[in-house]
């Protein structure tokens, strides 16, 4: 119960639909009570013959004390009038709920998928997408039902009570008789709740990982049907979903055996009710009418008591499912906006590491006291063997991960210091893979800066060498990229990230190996307009190429997690180190070469 306040929050934002839906609680509730007064009134006082009981004094006065034909019409069309009215409070009270639950299941999805969204680079590398997928959209829908049992146990209370008031003034005895099924439903319920918490965590935890099979196999399908492996990746997910249909089995069984249950206790009490309600009648105590009424009243007192236990089974499905979401909610970020932020409107671009370190988890010394400093406008290129944290490195500055030890300085201040969303306002990236989305190509370009104008979004394509190719096409800019980009070849993807980051325009550029996935004439196209987009600007360029190198500023060679040497390329071929080993590979300059380091230049 303890998220139970945080889940209240939802419904508070909705006032005036919770108000209105207590109102069409009580006023169904009243009709409820009503629904069986008139066959009580049809049966003791028209069809009794006799010894009728007697007609109320307005209902004299309308239709006189021998008009049981007309009394009779009234009876059956008074029956008729309630449950229509019934029907429609339950009509008006399914809307109000459904709009209710549909807003507030849209704000709980909203802050799940927000927080996701804020969650560290880190966090996203340990955590699945299929389940951070399910718990969004399959459990962030079903938290919310939690909140909307309470109106269904409200009414089931309300119901409950007034029919046993009610009763109570009838038979005593026999209202007594109907509450004697209580405790044994109170004990199934727990001894249900008690038992089955464990098996259906265990149940969304397979059912999650079956969605994240399927999630990762479409994201792979290319790799898929490269290796053809459609059939293992089908067997994959059958031997997945057969461990989740034999958990949700179970407990569907559990479930299945708590209803039998629960229906034959209210079975049980049925019987002893109507056995000694028919001896009452048969002794004259009770009337044949009142019998009805106690009867029915039985069967809706009893159905509430049914949907009672229902409802509190069904919530043990709902608290694992809080405590599945709100484990997500509850996750802190590891990388946060400082308690007093610095203000940076455009940064200059003096960048400085300060004996940085890092490690992943289960995998040390990553970085290990990594100490440089770029000015302003310069190119500082990285090179080296695979693995030996080059993109780490660069992921630093936008805080993607936060040193475990040293510092990093933007503008001689410690980027700790800047809101996350300012500090990655000055940083534009164009990746090895080009990562678009799935709109038009105006809308991937216009993701750098989402006000830009359309005349902003073509000279951004124009500089990055796109807009050529964009104007052949049927549709230009607003052809549609299909998944991922799909429709356009891989250099043109990589030309729209450039253009993106063309439009960005932020002070600071990496560059984490945009060229490695591409073919020598259109890497010649795209390192032209890199040049272009790297004027003005603080660059860090990630390259396996050492040929796209040559003019930086300064070059920084990394080995198992270190700097190792730095320089120029004119100096590090002059040191005959790693550089010179690396160069003398890609000139194919036959000099002799370490084998490992031959084979991390094969594996780059």
């Amino acid at each position: 119960m303890k998220y139970f306040p945080r889940v209240l929050k939802y419904l508070f934002a909705y006032w005036s639909l919770a108000v209105l839906t207590v109102v069409l609680i009580v006023l169904a509730t009243i009709i409820g009570l009503a629904v069986p007064w008139p066959m009580k009134f049809l049966v003791d006082s028209v069809l009794e013959s006799s010894h009728p009981q007697p007609i109320p004094a307005f209902l004299q006065r309308i239709f006189g004390s021998d008009h049981r034909r007309s009394l009779m019409y009234f009876a059956i069309f008074s029956h008729l009038g309630i449950v229509l009215l019934d029907d429609l409070v339950s009509v008006l009270n399914n809307y109000v709920q459904t709009k209710l639950e549909q807003k507030m299941t849209l704000d709980f999805r909203g802050d799940l998928f927000n927080h996701a969204l804020n969650m560290s680079i880190a966090y996203h590398d340990q955590k699945r997408s299929g389940m951070l997928i399910y718990i969004i959209n399959s459990i962030g829908s079903s938290v919310v039902s939690f909140i909307m049992t309470i109106p269904h146990l409200a009414r089931s209370i309300a119901t409950l009570i007034g029919m046993f008031c009610i009763s109570l003034v009838i038979d005593w005895k026999l209202a007594l008789l109907s509450m004697t099924v209580v405790p044994f439903l109170y004990y199934s319920v727990g001894y249900y709740a008690t038992h089955i918490q464990a098996r259906l965590r265990e149940v969304k935890g397979l059912e999650g990982e079956s969605l994240s099979i399927i999630h990762e196999a479409v994201s792979m399908i290319r790799v898929i049907l490269a290796f053809g492996r459609q059939d293992h990746e089908f067997g994959r997910f059958k031997v997945q979903g057969e461990k989740a249909i034999k958990a949700r089995v179970n407990i569907t069984v559990r479930q299945t055996l708590f209803t039998m249950a629960v229906n034959a206790t209210t079975a049980v009490g049925t019987v002893l009710v109507l056995g000694v309600g028919a001896s009452h009648v048969l002794s004259g105590i009770l009337s044949v009418g009142s019998l009805l009424v106690v009867l029915q009243y039985l069967k809706q007192v009893y159905k509430p008591l049914e949907d009672i236990s229902y409802t509190i089974g069904e919530l043990q499905d709902k608290f694992v499912n809080l405590q599945v979401a709100y484990g997500l909610l509850d996750s802190k970020p590891d990388i946060i906006d400082p308690p007093i932020a610095t203000d940076v409107v455009r940064c200059k671009g003096d960048i400085k590491f300060d004996d940085v370190a890092f490690s992943y988890s289960g995998r040390v010394d990553t970085l290990k006291r990594i100490s440089f400093e770029a000015k302003a406008g310069q190119v500082i290129a990285i090179v080296g063997p695979t693995g030996a944290g080059k993109s780490t490195m660069v992921s630093m500055i936008p805080r993607f991960y936060d040193p475990q030890d040293g510092q990093i300085l933007l503008d001689g201040v410690d980027i700790k210091s800047f809101k996350l969303r300012d500090l990655r306002s000055q940083v534009s990236i164009v990746l090895q893979e080009p990562l678009l989305f799935s709109g038009t190509i105006e809308d991937n370009i216009r993701y750098g800066r989402l006000e830009a104008t359309d005349e902003q979004v073509v000279e951004a394509a124009k500089a990055a060498n796109a807009h050529d190719f964009i104007m052949r096409l049927p549709l230009q800019y607003k052809t549609e990229l299909g998944e991922r980009g799909a429709q356009v070849s891989g250099g043109e993807r990589q030309r729209i990230s450039v253009a993106r980051a063309f439009l960005k325009g932020a002070p600071i550029l990496i560059l984490d190996e945009p060229t490695s996935a591409i073919d020598s004439k259109t890497e010649a196209v795209i390192l032209d307009a890199l040049d272009r987009l790297m004027v003005g600007r603080t660059t860090f360029m990630i390259a396996h190429r050492l040929s796209t190198v040559r003019r930086a500023d300064m070059i920084l060679v990394m080995d198992q997690g270190q700097i190792v040497e730095s320089g120029t390329h004119v100096e590090l071929i002059a040191k005959d180190g790693l550089y010179a080993q690396l160069h003398r590979i890609q000139s194919g300059a036959g000099h002799a070469v370490h084998p490992e380091v031959a084979a991390a230049v094969v594996g780059n």
